[in-house]
């Protein structure tokens, strides 16, 4: 297929190591001096501020490698359908001004941003998905990607509630992509299941559904893919080549480094949310990572004082509230037409549950915020609520029956 270009990876690092700067500098500009750039145009795809990685480091050594030697460089941030980034946030986020160099948010709200790459057919989704969704889905990716000669995926990876683990190919779709191809691979990756999906090695039916649409990207597709220590500015390891073959490096790297595992499954988890997750649509990476050792009717609360919102950009997620997969597909009627990538978010903060037209919903575990969003919208969106001003974190620390866990969000939690 088009844009498909296999080369050898290069690995520097592994579980357990801690690489120096200067280590990580020597390694991208030795593997960028021998990528064959000379002449070519340049953009370079990198995360937004949800994702916790030495962009600064990475972007300057990039930069240093690249200047003088290509044609264009461009910088452009995988919003996916988050909020746009500030002039001022892109500078602290990218660790300030690069000259030569043009700064882009993935302006996911414009219909110009976009190109139409082709459709994935509905047998071919019916195929990569196992039956569970029979539908076409348009390809339309950010145009500063096409009009480059090559795509420099620069991030983490990390295990991840919709395809297992990020990175990639994953800033292509959903980083940088349209809505169709977000809606369809986040609902695959609901209908699958969070707990079922995160932290999967190898090709999920997600990964796959997006290597198939990258394959219809004219450009060359290279990636450092990163395994960042969490919590620091450090590197576990680097990983460079074309985007599966560095993503499958750094990805089992991430398997030994980001995954916890307990004996036991726990009644009660608090998830200390840190800055970066500016609303419930991100900070929800808190629940995420824990479902899998909550028990039958345990909790899981997330404390964030600093979010006052369920999502900035989705508002609709106020009249559609949090649920479990079966309170949708039972009653799809109503909300088919609804984004689907809304009703994934939705059903990933719930968790596993069931519904019948008798019974209702029965959720598996319960889900509390302790956040500065209003108490009524809370309890709606059919989410417990506790006020973080009285909240006792002593309390839950000295409980054994509970597991706090600070700066969380990105370490997966699972039972052995």
């Amino acid at each position: 297929m088009s844009g498909v270009e296999v080369r050898p990876v290069a690995v520097l690092g592994g579980p357990g190591q801690v690489l120096g700067e200067d280590e990580v500098t020597g390694f991208i500009h030795e593997s960028l001096a021998e990528a064959g750039l000379d002449g070519k145009s340049v953009c370079v795809i990198v995360p937004d501020a949800t994702r916790s990685c030495p962009l600064p480091l990475l972007l300057t050594a990039v930069h240093g490698a690249l200047t003088g030697r290509v044609s264009r460089l461009t910088i452009l941030v995988a919003l996916g359908t988050h909020a746009e980034m500030t002039p001022a946030q892109l500078t602290a986020h990218l660790g300030g001004s690069y000259g030569g160099v043009t700064v882009l948010n993935h302006e996911w709200w414009k219909e110009d941003t976009f190109v139409d790459l082709g459709t994935i057919s509905a047998d071919r989704v019916g195929e990569i998905s196992g039956g569970l969704l029979h539908e076409a889905v348009a390809v339309r990716l950010n145009r500063a990607v096409v009009e480059h000669d090559v795509a420099l995926v620069v991030g983490p990876v990390f295990p991840h509630e919709v395809v297992g683990f990020s990175g990639g190919n994953k800033y292509f779709f959903p980083g940088v992509a349209g809505q169709q191809v977000i809606d369809l691979s986040h609902w695959l990756g609901a209908l699958i299941t969070s707990a079922g999906i995160i932290g999967t090695p190898g090709n999920t039916p997600v990964r796959t559904l997006i290597d198939e649409a990258a394959a219809l990207i004219p450009a060359e597709k290279l990636a450092l893919s990163v395994v960042a220590q969490s919590g620091t500015n450090a590197l576990h390891a680097v990983a460079f080549g074309d985007t599966i073959s560095s993503w499958q490096a750094a990805s089992a790297v991430s398997a030994e480094t980001h995954i916890r595992y307990l004996d036991q499954p726990v009644r009660r988890v608090v998830s200390l949310m840190p800055s970066r997750y500016q609303d419930i649509w991100t900070a929800a990476k808190g629940f995420y990572k824990v479902e899998p050792i909550v028990a039958d009717g345990g909790e899981v609360i997330l404390y964030a004082p600093h979010v006052t919102q369920l999502a900035a950009m989705h508002p609709e997620i106020e009249q559609i509230g949090y649920h479990c997969r079966d309170y949708f597909l039972g009653q799809w009627d109503q909300f088919r037409d609804a984004h689907w990538g809304v009703l994934a978010h939705s059903t990933h903060l719930r968790g596993a549950g069931t519904w019948d037209p008798v019974e209702g919903e029965r959720c598996r575990v319960d889900v509390t915020l302790a956040t500065g969003i209003p108490e009524d919208v809370v309890r709606r969106a059919n989410l417990g609520c506790l006020d973080p001003a009285s909240f006792d974190l002593t309390q839950y620390e000295n409980d054994p029956e509970t597991l706090v866990l600070p700066n969380a969000g990105e370490i997966l939690h699972r039972l052995r």
